[in-house]
C-alpha cells in the first residue's frame, strides 16, 4: 500500500520539487518552510433506530463497495462537529430530520477513493426517531429500509469499519 504522502511530488504553498518527507506524517518544504501534514480525515456513520427496534440501513449507491448495505453517514465539513455532521448527512441520505445524536465510539479506518487510501477517522452515533414512515434514499444512498435487529447480518455491509461498528453494535445491543 502506497502511503498517501508519497503522492504529493511538489509543495502545495510554492511548487518547489524539493518536497521532503519529514517524518512518518508529514512533508516539508526547505525553500518557504510549509510543512503539511498528513492527518484523517473524520467521518462519522449513524445507528439509527425507530420506535419498533429496527435499524436504518441503507444500500451504496457509489463506490466503494456500491450495492452493498452501509450506514448513514459520511464525511464531516470544515466547521463542522462531528454532530453537525452526522444530522447533516442523515438529512442528505435519507431525508429525516434527527435532533440528537448520542456518540458511541471511532474506528480508524483507510477508505479507497479516487485511487488513493484516504485515513479516515470513523465516528459512530446512536439515533432515535419515532417517525415510522420509510426514509427516502437520495445523494450516496440507493435504498433504505428498516431491518430488525436480529435480521441485521455484518457480512451484507462493505466497508471493513462499518462491518466491525455493526458487529460491535450488535454484541452491545442484541
Amino acid at each position: 500500500m502506497q502511503h498517501p504522502l508519497e503522492l504529493f511530488r511538489f509543495c502545495p504553498k510554492c511548487g518547489s520539487a524539493d518536497f521532503e518527507i519529514h517524518n512518518f506524517k508529514s512533508k516539508h518544504c526547505p525553500n518557504c518552510g510549509f510543512t503539511y501534514y498528513q492527518n484523517p480525515s473524520s467521518a462519522t456513520a449513524a445507528f439509527i433506530l425507530n420506535n419498533r427496534g429496527e435499524l436504518l440501513v441503507v444500500r451504496r449507491g457509489k463506490e466503494p463497495a456500491k450495492g452493498t448495505l452501509d450506514l448513514p453517514g459520511g464525511f464531516v465539513d470544515n466547521g463542522e462537529s462531528g454532530e453537525q455532521g452526522i444530522i447533516r448527512e442523515i438529512k442528505e441520505e435519507t431525508g429525516l430530520s434527527i435532533g440528537h445524536v448520542d456518540y458511541l465510539f471511532s474506528i480508524p479506518n483507510i477508505y479507497r477513493y479516487s485511487g488513493m487510501d484516504i485515513h479516515t477517522l470513523d465516528m459512530f452515533y446512536l439515533c432515535h426517531t419515532d417517525d415510522d414512515t420509510l426514509p427516502q434514499a437520495a445523494d450516496d444512498a440507493s435504498e433504505c429500509m428498516w431491518v430488525p435487529l436480529r435480521q441485521v447480518y455484518v457480512e451484507r455491509f462493505g466497508l471493513r469499519s462499518i462491518r466491525q461498528a455493526v458487529h460491535t453494535f450488535l454484541q452491545q445491543n442484541c
